[in-house]
């Protein structure tokens, strides 16, 4: 050792600056090398350095890297890769308490023993080495250094609780990744740190932590190492872990070095236990919180003066024991049992021909078992590798990149990547050792391009699998108190610095449902900061839409465009129902208001217009006495009004008041009094939901199809929704009230005593084929009676209006007919022929049958009535119609003439009756006729094709299986012929 050389012991607990004291140190110097006990902390020293004077003169120099240029003057190794034959200015061992580590204390006590520097050296580390090295390092010079912070013991915590910017520590890989996970979905995420993480995966992870992306980090002991992290809490899951042999207790010391990490620079920190971690003892607290500790009383050494002539006397100059009192010899490390195990193999024995083998076998021994896998397997790649470099060889270059090319794949999971990094470090370690392989520098480049990508996909997989952004994004931006803006797009779609929070329907914020549990709190918490500018924005825009945006369900919702926004809730009148706004209590009432109030306008503005003559009747204060009283009933019932149920006050209305309540649309037909305009799709819509609302049902009846003639019958459907629908049941259908009136119009200018038959018009206004109006008629109290007959014979007239329509058809084809050449006029003529000829019957044609139906007014037996009812008032049980006698009551049993019109009003005398008015009148039948809206074009209802199982869809309130087509129309039928303008020929 020089004479003149200073030697240094700078000691003292963690974060005390130390390690920037001896950068500082060392670029004072021309020369110089420094010790660090991980090449993560090599990596970050080097890159500082790197920093302050330029990659030009900086080296660094690990078991798996080698990074050298030509001018270096200051080096960065790992303490086992330090050069010490260089002869440098300066030398710095960091950690040097790692003396008595029982895996690599023999290299740190031989650097404390022999490494000096030519001009300074300085050993750092922890107090307890002050006897140790006082004991054998002559003329040392002590430096005690005090920590910049207070540490203090926080006690235990739950993962759930702990603070920002913390950092759990775990002793084995499967505890950081389930608390990783944990943390995942409690806290949004957090980075990895491990000592099996090439630097690249580690510095990235560690930026995750530095750059506040993330608030925790999850790390096994290697962060007591001396990486400079923002750390305010150390909390400790376990205090007991594996040191290669058995599960042990760590030390208070080694604690401490933990928990050191905590508080940086004047930062205060603190330290705790969580998970199933027992509270630590009251005397490892105390000893912790003021930094006392037991001495270092043996540090591990191994002999360095090593002796290559066999193979054995190698092995005896490793076991060499020690008499020095400090000193204790090392377990058996790796390289050892390597040693021992490859020379006892007769292949290996035999090529162990000088010291040249054994030197180079021993330096094959020592490469790190960085697989894990087993000592039976490293020891046979050893083997192969002493093999091909034994006599000068070189590993071979097939074999070498085939070994790598297996590696060389990102694909995989966490603990596959690992896998595979810890592989390449293999061959990064072979690559590094010089003559070991052809083209030295092109396989250090490839080994370290293979375990860049390697770790930037473990990274990338560390980060999917322990960090939500979307999590992490927001709470960091919630802890800076920034402003949260968020975006809503034209799907609702709701995003925070482009992170999918969830989606705006309406004024109700939905979370993206693949948020876990734990997530969704903090989803809320950042979603109610960010989105209310945007409530405030969409209630103004949903203010100020026009109403033909907006609309009402057949079960009370209220919707605005595709999105729900509220729904009808009942109020103190059928017509005046109230909206309850569906708006997040987030969103603040000045919002919930104004949607409120805006949803009010709308079904206000919908009912007035979709009611207006309802509302016109109701406001039309001439409407006196009976009249009023009956206008009220009307508006009760939304516009629609069995007259069964209301035949005694129809009966008493008088002819003026009639015409009062005709003047506002209301018509008094034979089976329902209702007001045309409100038969109509949009008002029987309303009509249902609104009644619905006033009877508090849970589940509203749907409105049929529009256009529809009649629907299904059935059993289960009560007879009131029918009524509300605008339909009146009849037999296996119901038929709308409006056509009912009209054919009611038909029905009473036939002789019901004595029979009659079906009408063409009459299929055309029901739109049934004969068999369906049979069963219609039985249902409005007419009996049936069937019977088949010949075809009757057209009369002569016929014959000659069919002649005379021949005729004009044959002039019109004529007309547009192209000229015939010469050519096509014998064809013309043969075909004229052919005709006549098919024209002339050869024998006369079998006679045809066809079916009919006679009606009959057949009413079913009325039951007794009670003491003082009028025949003519109350509904009958077989739905027949009950028509109105002013003068008198009509027989049981006679046919029923609706309001028949009095003699007077005819004639201009004294009223004996009612007549309706001749505009009444309109169509032959007593009653109103629909409106000219209400009636198809053609004198076809409305509808037909649907009924006929075309367009639409009955729903589901009115439908019970597939409707039956109508049967094709027979022209030979009288009925059809006259539907469809044709006759049968004489």
């Amino acid at each position: 050792m020089n004479s003149k050389s200073r030697v240094t012991a700078v000691l003292g607990p963690t974060n005390t600056g130390k390690t920037h004291y001896a950068i500082e140190r060392m670029l004072a110097h021309r020369t110089g090398v420094i010790g660090l006990p991980l090449r993560l902390l090599a990596r970050e020293v080097y890159d500082r350095i790197v920093a302050l004077r330029g990659p030009s003169v900086v080296a660094l120099v690990t078991g798996e890297e080698r990074i050298v240029p030509e001018r270096t003057q200051y080096w960065v190794c790992t303490t086992e890769a330090m050069p010490l034959e260089i002869g440098a200015d300066f030398i710095a061992i960091d950690e040097i308490q790692l003396c008595a580590d029982p895996d690599r204390g023999h290299v740190f006590t031989e650097r404390l023993l022999h490494a000096r520097g030519l001009v300074e050296t300085l050993f750092l580390g922890s107090d307890t080495m002050r006897p140790a090295i006082a004991a054998l390092v002559p003329g040392v010079t002590f430096v005690r250094r005090e920590r910049l912070s207070v540490l203090s013991y926080a006690g235990s915590k739950k993962i759930a609780r702990m603070p920002a910017r913390s950092a759990i520590v775990a002793f084995s890989v499967e505890n950081v990744y389930a608390i990783a996970e944990l943390i995942r979905r409690q806290k949004g995420g957090c980075a990895i740190v491990m000592g099996a993480l090439s630097p690249r995966t580690r510095n990235a992870q560690v930026a995750l932590y530095q750059n506040g992306d993330v608030d925790y980090l999850v790390a096994t002991d290697a962060i007591g190492m001396g990486l400079n992290l923002d750390i305010r809490h150390v909390a400790f899951a376990g205090t007991s872990k594996f040191d290669g042999r058995r599960m042990r207790m760590l030390n208070p010391d080694e604690l401490a070095q933990i928990a050191g990490r905590a508080g940086r620079h004047t930062a205060e920190g603190t330290f705790g236990v969580t998970g199933e971690a027992r509270p630590l003892a009251p005397d490892v607290v105390e000893a912790i919180e003021n930094h006392q500790f037991l001495p270092v009383r043996k540090l591990q050494w191994r002999n360095a003066r090593l002796e290559f002539g066999t193979a054995e006397r190698l092995i005896d100059s490793l076991e060499k024991p020690t008499r020095d009192e400090w000193l204790t010899r090392v377990r058996e490390a790796d390289d050892l049992v390597a040693l021992k195990a490859l020379s006892a193999e007769p292949e290996v024995r035999a090529l162990l021909r000088d010291s040249r083998d054994v030197r180079l076998l021993w330096d094959v021994c020592r490469i790190p078992d960085f697989r894990g896998i087993s000592q039976t397997e490293h020891t046979t790649l050893l083997s192969r590798l002493y093999g091909f470099l034994h006599d000068g060889g070189r590993i071979p270059t097939e074999w070498l990149a085939t070994a790598i090319k297996r590696i060389d794949r990102t694909e995989g999971d966490i603990d596959t990547l690992s896998r595979r990094l810890a592989f390449i470090r293999t061959w990064t370690y072979v690559a590094q050792r010089a003559g070991w392989v052809d083209d030295e520098s092109h396989w250090r480049g490839e080994t370290r391009a293979v375990e860049d990508r390697l770790s930037d996909a473990l990274h990338e997989r560390l980060t999917a699998a322990f960090v939500d952004r979307r999590t992490s994004v927001l709470l960091r931006r919630l802890k800076q108190k920034e402003s949260l803006v968020a975006e809503v797009n034209d799907k609702g779609e709701v995003t925070v610095d482009g992170e999918l929070l969830g989606r705006l329907e309406g004024f109700r914020f939905r979370q993206d449902k693949t948020a876990t549990p734990d997530e969704a709190k903090t989803l809320r918490q950042a979603a109610v900061a960010a989105l209310a500018p945007a409530f405030n924005l969409r209630a103004d825009r949903f203010y100020n839409a026009p109403d033909t945006e907006m609309d009402f369900t057949e079960q009370g919702g209220l919707m605005w465009g595709s999105e729900a926004v509220g729904k009808l809730i009942p109020g103190s009148d059928p017509m005046r129902p109230q909206v309850q706004a569906f708006v997040d209590d987030e969103a603040g009432a000045d919002v919930a208001e104004k949607v409120r109030r805006r949803l009010q306008h709308f079904i206000d503005r919908k009912v007035a217009a979709l009611f207006e003559p309802l509302t016109n009747l109701q406001r039309d204060e001439t409407l006196t006495g009976l009249a009023r009283g009956f206008a009220f009933r009307l508006v009760e019932s939304l516009g629609v009004l069995p007259r069964d149920g209301v035949a005694d006050e129809v009966k008493a209305l008088d002819q003026e008041a009639r015409g009062a309540l005709r003047k506002h649309g209301v018509r008094f037909g034979q089976f329902t009094i209702f007001l045309p305009a409100l038969l109509k799709p949009a008002p029987t819509r309303l009509r249902l939901v609104l009644w619905s609302l006033a009877q508090g049902l849970d589940t509203f009846p749907e409105s049929p199809p529009p256009g529809l003639v009649t629907i299904p019958n059935i059993a289960d459907v009560p007879m009131q929704h029918y009524t509300l629908s605008g339909y009146r049941p009849a037999g296996a259908r119901a038929i709308r009230i409006d056509m009912l009136e009209r054919l009611a119009d038909l029905l009473r200018t036939r002789d019901a005593r004595a029979g009659f038959e079906a009408a063409p018009e009459m299929l055309s206004i029901t739109g049934m084929t004969l068999e369906q109006f049979a069963d219609l008629m039985q249902g409005l109290g007419y009996g049936a009676e069937k019977g088949e007959r010949a075809k009757a014979r057209p009369a002569a007239a016929s014959l000659e209006a069919k002649a005379e329509d021949i005729a004009a058809k044959a002039q019109d084809e004529a007309e547009h007919a192209h000229i015939l050449t010469e050519e096509d006029a014998p064809a013309a003529e043969g075909e004229a022929e052919a005709t006549e000829a098919t024209e002339t019957p050869a024998a006369a044609p079998a006679e045809e049958m066809e079916v009919f139906y006679t009606f009959r007014w057949s009413p079913r037996p009325r039951h007794a009535r009670p003491e003082g009812q009028r025949r003519g008032g109350g509904p009958r049980r077989d739905g027949a119609p009950q028509g109105e006698r002013v003068q008198g009551e009509r027989p049981q049993g006679e046919r029923p003439q609706g309001e028949r019109p009095p003699r007077e009003a005819r004639d201009g005398g004294a009223p004996r009756g009612e007549r309706p008015r001749r505009d009444d009148r309109k169509g032959g039948g007593q009653g109103d006729r629909p409106e000219r809206g209400d009636r198809p074009k053609g004198g076809k209802p409305h509808g037909k094709r649907d009924d006929r199982g075309g367009k639409g869809q009955q729903p589901r309130s009115f439908t019970s299986g597939p409707e039956k087509k109508r049967d094709r129309i027979d022209p030979d039928n009288p009925f059809a012929a006259a539907l469809m303008g044709l006759k049968d020929k004489q």
